[in-house]
């Protein structure tokens, strides 16, 4: 039975201008009546999950809820789950949604980790990416937390964004140091099909902007409505590795374990829910557009918030999809999501798939993309930035499509 629960929170005050994840504009009455269903859900899986060692609950921007919503879902929790010894409750919080009430408020009840979205300490980059929040109220929200009895709270930043350059990068990280996290996601920006910043820098490419068209953009970021700027355009590849590689060789400098592509600990604070992602570890996920993972099959909640609410209040697990893993699609999960971790593939696990990695990657380890060290497989240094490359190469030469 799965030991790890995932919730979702899909309320923001504003979408940010890169996001794709599932997030509605908040209202309070709905994010009432969104709580309430979810907490019929949680009693309706009670039973299919275990012992509880993580609960993750992630957004959308939680920490926009009412502290009631929190009291109310976190003694459905209490009230209808078995916990393991000192679960890690993780709540992912935003700048400019959270203050010492509300932190007393999580810690009260048992949150025992945060992971608060900055992404950038640079008001520029923030506007640009469309955040709500300005660099003091970043710094503020992470002081707060740091001060509130919450060791373990992660901040996550973002490199790769458009306009940014390598010393303001160093500056984030920097700034970030001064407050000593036990633990840092570092992101590299994705464009996603379909969010505003996507569909502005693909105009932008293909219908340079007129110098009418520039100043109406600046003027429209000075007014703080999304923060487009007038040259806005992705860096170069060779930059974005340049920012990637600096964090890798100051955070590690800083006593961080780089443990997963993207993250860094310190030592005992590696984000336990996601590794149990990583390692292929069932879950339960509960809200709006969820995902499970249990015996085999990925099931997903409806997308569609009012339905959800409709549903649950019929007592009806709000389940939009259900999908069985194929034994070839097993197969590339688990060498996609191993490889992700620093540590590699167990070469020992991969064997009970059928698969002979040293001998099929021995081109990749000889050009130096991959090593072996004991029983793993890994990217090495040089591998980790086309690591997607990598992967796909791996897929072609077992013969997965």
């Amino acid at each position: 039975m799965p030991d790890f629960l995932y919730v979702h929170i899909p309320f923001c005050i504003k979408k940010c201008l890169y996001c794709d994840f599932l997030s509605v504009t908040y209202n309070e009455s709905l994010a009432k009546a969104y709580t309430d269903a979810l907490c019929k859900e949680l009693i309706l899986k009670k039973d299919i999950a275990g012992q509880l060692k993580t609960v993750y609950i992630g957004g959308g921007t939680p920490s926009i809820l009412p502290e009631e919503c929190f009291g109310q879902l976190f003694k459905c929790l209490k009230n209808n789950f078995k916990f393991s010894d000192l679960p890690e409750m993780t709540v992912e919080a935003n700048p400019g949604t959270v203050d010492k009430s509300k932190i007393g408020a999580m810690f009260s009840i048992g949150v025992n980790r945060l992971s608060i979205g900055v992404q950038s300490f640079n008001d520029d980059e923030l506007r640009t990416l469309g955040r709500i929040h300005t660099s003091k109220e970043a710094e503020d929200a992470v002081r707060i937390i740091k001060n509130s009895g919450i060791d373990n709270f992660s901040v996550d930043l973002i490199y790769g964004i458009p306009g940014q350059t390598l010393d303001s990068w160093r500056d984030t990280l920097s700034k970030a140091m001064e407050f000593s996290p036990n633990h840092i996601s570092s992101y590299e920006l994705t464009l996603e099909k379909g969010t505003p910043l996507y569909e502005m820098i693909k105009s932008e490419e293909t219908n340079p902007p007129s110098p009418a068209s520039v100043a109406s953009r600046c003027d429209f970021a000075k007014g703080g409505m999304g923060g487009f700027l007038a040259n806005i355009k992705m860096p170069d590849e060779e930059l974005i590795l340049e920012m990637y590689g600096y964090a890798i060789d100051h955070l590690r400098g800083k006593g961080y374990e780089h443990y997963e592509i993207s993250n860094f600990a310190r030592h005992g604070f590696r984000c336990i829910h996601n590794l149990n992602y990583w390692d292929g570890g069932e879950y339960v996920g509960a809200g709006a557009g969820a995902h499970s993972f249990i015996r085999g099959f990925r099931l997903k909640n409806t997308d569609d918030i009012r339905r959800y609410i409709k549903d649950l209040n019929k007592g009806i697990t709000p389940e939009a999809e259900s999908t069985e893993i194929k034994r070839d699609d097993a197969i590339k999960e688990f060498i996609f999501l191993n490889l992700r971790k620093t540590e590699g593939i167990s070469l020992a696990k991969a064997e009970e798939f059928g698969l002979n990695l040293p001998g099929v990657c021995r081109e990749l380890i000889e050009d130096g993309h991959l090593e072996m060290e004991g029983d793993y497989l890994r990217l090495t240094r040089k591998g980790i930035p086309i690591s997607n490359t990598i992967i796909i190469s791996l897929f072609e030469r077992l013969g997965l499509d």
